[in-house]
């Protein structure tokens, strides 16, 4: 264990004198350990959490569907609570909640839904286009994302990008398809820096496949892999950078948030 330890800690000082962000360390747990939070906190049974959660980053489609149903578990911070709800979805048992914006808070909300037993997830949410070919509300499902963020770093070694599971992406594939939902499979470009997209950035990125651009879904990869759980994702083409100028196409309005939430659930209850 001790030669193992200074082999760690040697590798960290090789990697620090290049950047922070890629200094690695394998270990697998953590000075604050979220199992041991809800344990500690004495939180919703674990035996009474369903597997199956969607993570859902549409404020008004989450409020109508968790409307009557109290919360399991209030996550309280300085940004305020961010409560997880169990819901019944055509007879199943259902954990939703929303992820919180960017790579952090929702690598840190994927944490909090697996220490509460939850192991089979689909998160959905709406991402910018690099192609003007996407129109608004196509659904867009990332077969990887560009690691442009922080967070994947804390959990998987570097490389340039990251996938989601496989059965995840398999069953989301299988019900956009039974579904009759015409899709697009491609790479997504991560990033934590909203005003640091260039216009230099978004065209090597399209060059090297991204076809959207978000902020969550790389960490949440990395998260899952981690963790060995069930995640993949699925996106609505919303505002378009392709252009000389940004178009945000008024994407936040979209009619096709509720349906592709619909989607997520039939998706994550047939893992």
């Amino acid at each position: 264990m001790t030669t193992r330890r200074h082999r760690v800690r040697a590798a960290l000082r090789v990697q620090a004198e290049r950047f922070p962000v890629i200094e690695f360390d394998p270990s697998r747990e953590a000075i604050i350990e979220p199992s041991r939070e809800v344990e500690a906190r004495r939180i919703f049974p674990r035996h009474r959490i369903p597997p199956h959660c969607v993570m859902c980053f549409f404020r008004e489609v989450l409020a109508d569907v968790i409307a009557g149903s109290p919360p399991i578990h209030v996550n309280e911070s300085e940004i305020g609570e961010r409560p997880i709800h169990l819901i019944r979805y055509r007879g199943k048992r259902l954990v939703v909640a929303h992820p919180g914006v960017g790579a952090p808070l929702a690598a840190a909300m994927l944490e909090g839904l697996i220490a509460l037993g939850c192991r089979k997830f689909i998160a959905c949410g709406g991402a910018g286009v690099l192609k003007s070919s996407i129109s608004l509300g196509q659904v867009v499902v990332p077969t990887s994302a560009v690691r442009d963020e922080g967070t994947s770093y804390q959990y998987l070694r570097p490389s340039r990008e990251v996938a989601p599971t496989r059965r995840a992406l398999a069953a989301i594939r299988r019900t956009l398809a039974a579904n009759g939902v015409d899709f697009v499979l491609g790479k997504t470009w991560t990033t934590d820096a909203v005003y640091r997209e260039t216009r230099a950035r978004m065209l090597m990125r399209r060059a090297e496949g991204c076809i959207t651009v978000e902020m969550e879904a790389s960490a949440l990869f990395a998260v899952a892999r981690f963790r060995r759980v069930e995640l993949a994702q699925m996106l609505y083409g919303g505002d378009d950078l392709s252009g000389k100028d940004w178009d945000p196409r008024d994407w936040s309005r979209h009619a096709s948030r509720r349906r592709l939430f619909e989607l997520a659930a039939e998706a994550c209850l047939s893992i």
